[in-house]
């Protein structure tokens, strides 16, 4: 039975494709704490744009450069595994996401050792122990409001993604990757930081720094233009990996795990 699972090519691309899914939405968890300039990060002058009352660059949060990654694994892996495989991993990744920043919480609380706590003063750093909780230790509406942007964000992927294969069959692979990517990286943008910055620090008796509403709004359109961008020139990358996976399986297994993740 093991050796009938390790030698399935439909199972080891599912481990493979789950495995990238599973590593790159966690990392982006914990990357999404971090607010970068991206005008910066290029070395070109901020946008400074009026929008919402606000003064618009493109300032995100780190998380974006691997959640257009997540958003594609999934239109990969409902392609051959259907709603239920996108399903499946989906809630997989939220349980090992809270995992993980349950033990972070741990690796916070326990007391730091005197030399390491010490160790980084060289570097400006007045606490080793205060700057790993600043990366590690995300507020509960951070966490939160992560959990509902992505599951939301997958559930609208899979639904809109499965609507424009029916209508279009096996052409147009870029249209409806790329299609359902827009209106679930949409959701996710928006979700996220309305909740984590937004409403969650307004209802929890003044636990967190709330952001204000044109702020708020600016990053999240700025986070949603730059992954429609992405996934929009990641769109050769697609049909690459579409075409490594159909030699991979042979072109009779690949079509009927296709047909079977539309009847799913």
């Amino acid at each position: 039975m093991v050796n009938n699972i390790l030698t399935s090519k439909s199972t080891k691309l599912f481990i493979i494709l789950g495995g990238f899914f599973i590593a790159n939405a966690l990392i982006a968890e914990v990357m999404g704490a971090k607010i970068f300039s991206l005008e910066s990060t290029l070395g070109i002058a901020p946008l400074n744009v009026p929008i919402f009352g606000h003064i618009f660059s493109f300032n995100l949060t780190a998380g974006v450069i691997l959640w257009p990654i997540v958003f594609i694994m999934t239109d990969i892996i409902n392609e051959y595994y259907g709603i239920k495989g996108v399903r499946f991993l989906s809630f997989f990744t939220v349980i090992l996401i809270l995992f993980a920043f349950l033990f972070f919480q741990l690796g916070i609380q326990v007391h730091p050792a005197d030399f390491w706590e010490n160790g980084l003063k060289d570097k400006n750093m007045a606490s080793a122990n205060a700057a790993y909780k600043s990366v590690l230790g995300q507020s509960q509406w951070i966490i939160i409001g992560s959990v509902i942007a992505f599951l939301l964000g997958q559930i609208i992927d899979v639904f809109v993604f499965h609507k424009i294969k029916k209508m279009t069959g096996e052409k147009s692979i870029w249209f409806r990757t790329t299609g359902s990517t827009a209106v679930s990286q949409f959701i996710d943008s928006f979700v996220v930081l309305f909740i984590a910055f937004y409403i969650g620090p307004r209802i929890s008796n003044g636990i967190g720094n709330p952001w204000s509403f044109s702020l708020v709004m600016s990053i999240c359109v700025g986070n949603y233009i730059y992954k429609l961008f992405i996934a929009i020139v990641m769109t050769p990358v697609i049909y690459a990996i579409h075409h490594i996976i159909e030699k991979y399986l042979g072109s009779a297994t690949a079509t009927e795990m296709k047909q079977q993740a539309m009847r799913d």
